[in-house]
């Protein structure tokens, strides 16, 4: 394969926390050739003395404990105790607060790993796909191994929802694997051989959201002459672009609050820490857009008069962090980033951070705890990150697909924006297609779209042939949604008129084979792995509903007893709903409730009469010991 264009002492300011040179990695858009061949021309290397280099962000003097961290990690495969002592010593930092981080994200080691550290993913996709047998299987096929040769265990969504089941091997990915494929390149890593992933190849794919053909930027080149800051807003609020991480925001409102706050020192973040189940979207943007992504942070920037920006990303996305790096050296080689963008006097720099893991990460106020070296605890609101984010001051946080969406807005017009989506919706969406779908993948479709059509005709309709019988319309935070309700609409109020959302549009498809108690299950106790544990509600209460729902799956409760967990549950919601700090324990009753709607009387056949529908929940695998937790360690 050959390595792709990267300087080094470049890197080092460029990516924040990784800290380590990796081949492109990814499975589903890049093949033998570097990430560099993906992009229209190479980009020349930088000398450190080239006049585009960006400065270190000053603020980064209190970060540098992620680096740290990461390069102890990488020389030792663990973090050992007196290397920690050392860092505390050398960096003035007290102990416990390098511990307090160390053992909070799950990519952090504090023991020495196994030979061949084998996590299957265990969440919605993948548990689709058979992960609960697979990890059994192999459990059973490395029962006799030797101690410290192999720990197989679950892990949270790895992001590759379209190709499942995954497994990750000592921090490599790699999917649609079988019991024997993943055993073998386990005997592999035990063997003491490298692992690395396949590299299939998958071109550039264009899009209809991108405006641009051989010259890109033409947004920001425009800007660069005008400086007409007030037209770009006008433009937006006009168009009605909302956030499309989940949250709906108005991206014109969230811009404008910034740029009329006081001070000189805000912040552009993009938040690409896509790490809900069936959520991959993001990936497939900034593999195939991501210039686009970069633009509409610049443009973010100019706007709000922003000079700094950061883009952060899940640990995982090793082959996207590669292509984001590379399009950011572009734009400082063009001119296009740095303190003198095309010669107009305006400034703006952008890093890229990568995340130490966890979807907890992906609350707003907790990624800026990250970013600021802390545990990544979501923050009390107020106030808000308009006015108090990124090291107190005022930062537009915005998902992925927003930025991506105001290139196209600014370059072809409002009335090009609205013409683009269905029945009075507006724009172009990005959905990904996974669970029991024949054509899983990522589809660019019309919002407004009836869901029949992005299920039937852009993914295929339902695996084998057989019957649709429930499907998320965005991951486990929207709950579950019967087969009666497909023609619902892609939309933000047809979908919350329905009792769901349209969140991150992370569609999961649901045959007529699966157990939607099961499926509860699974939503509630990845919830139940990512909790932060910051505050009671969310910790104590996503434990109890998981152990409720266990206890339904394992069936024969008398029917009192079954009334009584009812109101438990009841109460369990309520209080989770209205007391959570953040949005992970708010939304984790939406599943529990969606399925207790839609599809009660099929609990009630696990609870009072001891059986399931599906015949899942009696399996072996399913049966065996509820597994230990998971993700982030609160």
């Amino acid at each position: 394969m050959v390595r792709p264009i990267i300087d080094w002492k470049m890197r080092q300011t460029r990516c924040l926390f990784r800290g380590v040179v990796r081949k492109g990695n990814g499975l589903l858009f890049t093949g033998r050739q570097s990430a560099s061949s993906m992009q229209e021309k190479s980009v020349p290397h930088f000398t450190p003395r080239d006049r585009t280099r960006p400065a270190p962000f000053d603020a980064r003097r209190r970060a540098v404990i992620f680096d740290d961290l990461r390069a102890i990690q990488l020389r030792r495969g663990f973090l050992p105790k007196a290397e920690l002592e050392a860092l505390s010593q050398r960096s003035k930092t007290p102990l416990y607060q390098i511990h307090s981080v160390a053992s909070f994200y799950p990519h952090f080691h504090l023991a020495p790993p196994p030979k061949a550290d084998v996590r299957v993913c265990a969440d919605m996709s993948c548990h689709l796909n058979g992960a609960s047998e697979l990890r059994a299987d192999l459990e059973q096929r490395f029962l006799k191994s030797a101690p410290g040769d192999v720990l197989i265990r679950d892990v949270s969504c790895l992001g590759r929802c379209d190709h499942a089941p995954a497994v990750s091997i000592n921090d490599h990915i790699f999917t649609g694997v079988t019991v024997a494929s993943a055993e073998a390149i386990a005997r592999r890593a035990i063997g003491g051989e490298a692992v690395p992933e396949p590299h299939p190849e998958h071109p550039r794919v264009p899009c209809a959201s991108d405006p641009y053909g051989d010259e890109k930027y033409g947004v920001v080149r425009k800007l660069a002459r005008t400086k007409d800051w007030d037209g770009v807003l006008a433009e937006l609020q006009a168009s009605e672009l909302r956030g499309m991480g989940g949250a709906g925001f108005p991206t014109s409102m969230k811009w404008d609050l910034v740029r009329q706050q006081p001070g000189e020192e805000k912040y552009i973040v993009c938040n690409a820490d896509e790490s809900e189940p069936g959520t991959i979207k993001d990936r497939f943007i900034m593999t195939h857009l991501p210039h686009l992504v970069i633009e509409g942070m610049i443009v973010a920037g100019l706007v709000t008069g922003s000079k700094r920006g950061i883009l952060y990303i899940r640990h995982e996305y090793h082959l996207q962090e590669e292509i984001l790096g590379e399009e950011v050296r572009r734009c400082y080689h063009e001119g296009l980033l740095g303190k003198d963008i095309l010669k107009s006097e305006l400034e703006f720099d952008l890093e890229i951070f990568v995340s130490p893991g966890g979807y907890i990460c992906g609350e707003e106020t907790a990624l800026l705890e990250a970013i600021e070296g802390k545990r990544a605890e979501p923050r009390n609101k107020p106030p808000f990150p308009v006015q108090a984010g990124l090291w107190q001051k005022p930062t537009v946080i915005n998902n992925v697909e927003t930025f991506l969406n105001v290139p196209p807005i600014l370059a072809r017009g409002v009335e090009w924006y609205k013409t683009q989506g269905k029945s009075g919706s507006r724009g172009l969406k990005f959905v990904g297609v996974s669970g029991h779908a024949a054509k899983p993948g990522i589809y660019e479709v019309p919002m407004g779209t009836p869901m029949r059509e992005v299920l039937f005709d852009y993914a295929g309709g339902i695996r084998g042939g057989r019957q649709l019988k429930a499907f998320a319309p965005s991951g486990p935070s929207s709950g579950y949604l019967p087969a009666s309700m497909v023609d619902v609409r892609l939309d933000f109020k047809a979908l919350a008129d329905a009792g769901s959302m349209l969140g991150s549009g992370a569609i999961v498809v649901c045959d007529d084979t699966t157990c939607m108690l099961d499926m509860a299950l699974n939503s509630v106790r990845f919830y139940r792995n990512e909790s932060c544990g910051k505050c009671v509600p969310c910790r104590v209460g996503s434990q109890k509903m998981t152990d409720l729902l266990v206890r339904w799956t394992h069936g024969g409760l008398p029917e009192k007893q079954y009334l009584a967990d009812l109101a438990l549950i009841d109460e369990l919601c309520q209080a989770m709903s209205l007391t959570s700090i953040c949005g992970l324990g708010q939304i984790v009753p939406a599943p529990v409730q969606s399925v207790l709607k839609h599809f009660r009387e099929e609990i009630d056949a696990h609870v009072l009469k001891g059986k399931c529908p599906s015949e899942i929940c009696f399996r072996a695998a399913a049966r065996a010991d509820e597994p230990q937790r998971v993700g982030i360690r609160p």
